[in-house]
This record gives C-alpha cells, sequence and structure tokens, in this order.
C-alpha cells in the first residue's frame, strides 16, 4: 500500500517523522509532502531518510531544466500512485483550504486531484479548533467521508490546556489502516444504543460531581459500529469530542438524564453498550442558591444515581447487554460480579489510573468477561482498534448464544 503523508506547518509538525515510521511498520510506502510552513518546523532531511523516497517541497522543481513542466504535473502522479492522503497535522489554515478547494500548493492541489480515502490529523490551538469556522470545515471535510483523527486534549505548545494536539501517531496509522481495509457490513440490521462519557452531578449552581472520563471510548464504539453499517444512537455525557459520522447523538449531563434517555431508546435497540462512566452519587435536592465557602466543615448527603445497566439487565429481552468496568485492582473478579449482577453478556474491564491506557488516554487495554466463561485480554492499542475487537467478540457472542437457545 502506498501512502501520501501530508505535513502541515505546525509545531505537531515534529511528530509526522513518527507517524511515517508508524505507517511503515504497517507494510506502507510513504511518500511525504511538506508545505512550506512545515518546513520551518522539520527538515525534508528527517523524512527523505526515514522514508528513503524524495520528498516534495513545492509545486514547482527547479533543480534542472526540465523540472518545472515535469513538477507541474507530478501532484497528478502521486494522487494516482498512492492509495490513501494522510494529512498531520492538519493545521487551520490546511483544513479551511481543503474545504474551500484552494490548491495553492503542492499538497492542496494533490489533494484536489486525490480520489481515494483522506484521513485528517488536526493540530491547533485549543481556541482555532473551537472556532465556529474550524468546525464548519471540519464538517465539510466530514460530509466529504474524510476520517478525522483527534485532537486530543492536553497542555500545548502555546501553553493553553485543552483540545488541539495532533493525535498519537500509532492512533492515526491504526486509523488509515482500518480505512484501507475492506469495508465490513456485518452490522446492518443491527440497532446500537451506545453511552459514552462522565455525568456532572450538581452540588449546587455552580458545582458538581464527575469524573475524568473523556468519553473516547464509548465514542470510538459508536465510530466503528457505524462503519460496518449498524444504526447507532449515542447518548454523551459531556464531553470535548466531535460528533461521529452517520451517528445520532442525543447530549445529557446527570446520571438521571442518561438513565431517561436509554430507557427511551431500549426498545428500539438490539445491543446496548453501557460505556458511559455514571456518577454513582447525586445530591437529591440541590441548592436553588450557590454554597458559600467557609471556615467550617461542610457535610453533604448524597444518594445512589439510578444504576442504568442492572434495569437495562433486567428488562433487555433478547438484546445484547454490554457493560464496562472501570477498576483499579482484581480486574477480572469485579468484572465477572458486574457480568452476573447486571445479567450482562459481556462485561470490558479495565485498569484505571495508568498512564497511557484508560480515562482521559487515547489507547486503551482491556479484558473482555463473557457470559460463555471466556476471559479475553486485549492488549494495549487505539482505542478505535479496541472498539473493533469489541464488536467482532460481541458478534461471536452473538451466534454462540443463538446456537445455545436452538
Amino acid at each position: 500500500m502506498n501512502a501520501a503523508l501530508g505535513v502541515g506547518g505546525g509545531i505537531a509538525a515534529y511528530r509526522s517523522a513518527e507517524l511515517a515510521r508508524a505507517l511503515m511498520e504497517r507494510g506502507m510506502r510513504v511518500s511525504v509532502v511538506m508545505t512550506r510552513a512545515a518546513q520551518e518546523f522539520i527538515t525534508p532531511l528527517t523524512f527523505a531518510a526515514l522514508t528513503g523516497r524524495k520528498v516534495i517541497t513545492g509545486l514547482f522543481d527547479s533543480t534542472t531544466p526540465d523540472a518545472t513542466l515535469a513538477s507541474s504535473v507530478e501532484h497528478i502522479a502521486v494522487a494516482r500512485e498512492s492509495d490513501v492522503l494522510v494529512i498531520a497535522p492538519a493545521t487551520a489554515d490546511l483544513i479551511a483550504r481543503m474545504a474551500a478547494g484552494i490548491a495553492d500548493d503542492f499538497l492542496t492541489t494533490m489533494y484536489l486531484a486525490f480520489t481515494g480515502p483522506v484521513v485528517l490529523a488536526p493540530a491547533m490551538n485549543t481556541s482555532m479548533w473551537e472556532h465556529p469556522a474550524t468546525r464548519a470545515n471540519i464538517e465539510t471535510l466530514r460530509r466529504r467521508g474524510h476520517v478525522v483523527v483527534g485532537p486530543g486534549d492536553g497542555l500545548l505548545a502555546c501553553g493553553e490546556v485543552g483540545p488541539g494536539r495532533m493525535a498519537e501517531p500509532p492512533a492515526i496509522a491504526d486509523a488509515v489502516v482500518a480505512v484501507l481495509q475492506p469495508k465490513r457490513r456485518d452490522l446492518e440490521g443491527e440497532t446500537f444504543l451506545i453511552t459514552a462519557g462522565p455525568t456532572q452531578e450538581p452540588l449546587d449552581p455552580v458545582r458538581y460531581i464527575s469524573n475524568r472520563s473523556s468519553g473516547r471510548m464509548g465514542y470510538a464504539l459508536a465510530e466503528a459500529a457505524a462503519a460496518r453499517g449498524a444504526k447507532v444512537t449515542l447518548i454523551a455525557g459531556p464531553v470535548q469530542l466531535t460528533d461521529p459520522p452517520g451517528v445520532a447523538v442525543e447530549r445529557v449531563h446527570t446520571a438521571v438524564e442518561m438513565h431517561d434517555a436509554v430507557i427511551r431508546h431500549l426498545a428500539a435497540s438490539t445491543v446496548i453498550v453501557k460505556a458511559a462512566a455514571v456518577a454513582d452519587y447525586h445530591v437529591a435536592n440541590v441548592p436553588q442558591q450557590k454554597l458559600k465557602k467557609t471556615a467550617a466543615r461542610l457535610s453533604v448527603e448524597l444518594d445512589p444515581t439510578p444504576d442504568i445497566l442492572a434495569e437495562v439487565g433486567t428488562r433487555k429481552g433478547d438484546r445484547l447487554l454490554i457493560g464496562f468496568a472501570a477498576e483499579t485492582d482484581r480486574l477480572v473478579d469485579e468484572a465477572r460480579r458486574k457480568l452476573a449482577t447486571k445479567h450482562c453478556d459481556m462485561v470490558v474491564g479495565n485498569l484505571v489510573g495508568r498512564d497511557g491506557t484508560g480515562f482521559d488516554a487515547e489507547d486503551n487495554e482491556v479484558t473482555l468477561v463473557l457470559s460463555t466463561g471466556e476471559v479475553m485480554p486485549v492488549e494495549r492499542a487505539s482505542k478505535r482498534a479496541i472498539a473493533d475487537r469489541i464488536l467482532d467478540e460481541a458478534m461471536r457472542l452473538r451466534l454462540a448464544l443463538h446456537a445455545a437457545q436452538h
């Protein structure tokens, strides 16, 4: 497979060298195209040394007498020989020019000539990412069928903290591999109900109880299920993520709101995936006024929130129910307990508190505990790759349960 890697002009350009290597490790030949601004952050020689191939740095090359004519049509040749176009980092400027169809350098000219799948990894300042113009441009590119990976949350080069970091190179490379694989439509006819993210339980009009869940795992599951042909409804708590393409998203804040939304959509669903990190406790009677700080200790009475998973387990009928267990120890034991007490068909267990996986991370490492008694460790991978593995085992489990009933 041939991948064209377009490198935009941002501080994240240095990480594109890691991406080039990750793509090559997955068996791809990589041709790098750099914008003029990208060359201010990393040299073409770095990519040439990594890939062993010529690095294209401009629309016109004047190194030989006849090069101008050759270079003027080279973007067509590169577009034709590439199976996928990856742009990382995709800066706000690049995204805007692509959305508008402006072709004023080699990369944007090649983009217009390219007819295959496009994968974008945005990277920019948080305010730029959240600007309405950028959001509109991203939606335009999504509607064209382009895959958008990230951006992630974290500390940015400008010193701000928030969304805008380029996704991890292995996660981008995994997304490229997924794009190039033959389209699987094995979930056509299925209706998925998926929950994602945290809930926010008010303490007063300005404070709330929540947790570190980013919603990425649930969003990855929704995106993967939709890509495989399922009809998907995603009920999401407060997260800073772009809606997956082809997915109906309903936003909630509290556990009670999530409970009501799940019950409302339950009857139409064939598979329920409870990936949300729902708060276990809430204030039943939230004060109407802000609690004032004093020197005295403050005690707050908390009541249990609705146990959504347990209620769905008693009402699921022949639907497939997948729960999640985020634990700090005794992972398999706790997953088995939840499997039995909540009447799940599968529980996805993951240890939280580790660097690089679980809550607020782009990767995950899980253990699948099935009602058939099987326990399947799944090694660390991007959450999208983990999502596909979960769906694979869910469909295999459904066949096994159906066979056992007949």
